[in-house]
């Protein structure tokens, strides 16, 4: 027993200094974001998490955000292939997957890689696509992998999607499949900076130099951090507390909630991202276990695009995050 116990010591003690190192490194991409982005500190965090937890992000907002410009410091932190596809009516699968030609010397077809093939994926303005350039995702983000003609060829390890998309215009775009919005781990909603921040931001704009961000860390720390994050400790009565949430989305009635406001609820896919998110803060926050303020600090971001909104929900204006926080605020923390 008692070596039992000096062994669980030991890998409790190699756990967390790994946890110190690891902040280190998160604090050092987070420093190098904030000398290009002013303010916008949740969906910088929430950009992190995705990274670590190996999960696909959609950041919405009106134009003028940095959104696109976020995606593209967060990129050039990490020494990785970074590739931006904008998204247009136009669009065809075969512009972003790739497609087979015909190569006259040998007589056969040969596979041309689209933009797909790189570590980290800027799709920008992603409903301005149509459904079928916009499916054209769907195997990459969720198998990491590609068909191209009869040929199936696999992704990176570290593959990550970051979509921006506008709320405010309607002509030109196109909603996405809800397939597609379910593969995204992370919906995160952009808002205005603050008054100092706003600031901030026009004279760092208005200036003749343009700061950029250097790179400061590998894939290989990437697939550490992904490695460290799954081994932070989370209590089954947490996993107990997760699933309680899931099924609130999906009969409400059982939690004293109003039933009439959701067509339906959350996929067990939210469970997972829930789960490995909880994780990924958790890490953030330098600690190796997670707590219940870990779960809620990325409930909305998990369930908010999970959640579907009756007809009486969206004529009385009730969004998805209000419902959320009814949930939170009923469901028993343990």
């Amino acid at each position: 027993m008692d070596l039992e116990n000096n062994t669980n010591d030991q890998l409790t003690s190699q756990l967390k200094d790994a946890v110190g190192a690891a902040i280190n490194v998160i604090s050092a991409i987070k420093k190098e974001i904030s000398n290009v982005i002013v303010g916008q500190n949740n969906m910088i965090d929430k950009m992190i998490i995705g990274i670590i937890s190996d999960g696909h992000i959609l950041l919405e907002g009106v134009p003028g955000l940095a959104k696109t410009l976020a995606v593209k410091t967060l990129a050039s932190t990490v020494d990785a292939e970074f590739k931006r596809i904008q998204f247009t009516p136009d669009l065809l699968p075969a512009d972003i997957i790739g497609t087979e030609i015909y190569e006259m010397k040998s007589s056969t077809f040969i596979a041309k890689k689209g933009p797909i093939f790189a570590n980290i994926i800027l799709a920008d303005e992603i409903n301005r696509a149509p459904a079928k350039v916009q499916s054209a995702l769907l195997e990459a983000m969720e198998e990491h992998q590609i068909t191209i003609g009869n040929e199936t060829y696999r992704l990176d390890k570290i593959f990550l999607v970051l979509a921006t998309q506008n709320p405010i215009e309607q002509e030109g775009t196109y909603p996405l499949p809800e397939a597609q919005v379910d593969r995204f781990m992370l919906k995160v909603m952009i808002d205005y900076p603050t008054h100092l921040e706003e600031r901030d931001i026009i004279k760092q704009m208005t200036t003749k130099s343009t700061k950029v961000s250097n790179k400061i860390t590998t894939i290989e720390t990437i697939e550490k951090l992904r490695l460290l994050s799954s081994q932070i400790y989370m209590e089954d009565r947490l996993i107990e507390y997760i699933v309680n949430i899931l099924n609130a989305t999906r009969t409400p009635e059982k939690y004293k909630l109003n039933k009439d406001l959701i067509e339906h609820g959350a996929s067990p896919r939210a469970g997972i991202y829930l789960t490995k998110g909880s994780k990924a803060y958790a890490l953030m926050q330098g600690r190796n276990f997670v707590i219940p303020d870990d779960i809620k600090a990325i409930a909305h971001e998990v369930l908010r695009h999970r959640i579907a909104l009756s007809y009486e929900a969206q004529s009385e204006n009730i969004t998805s995050d209000m419902i959320i926080d009814d949930i939170l605020a009923n469901i028993i923390v343990p």
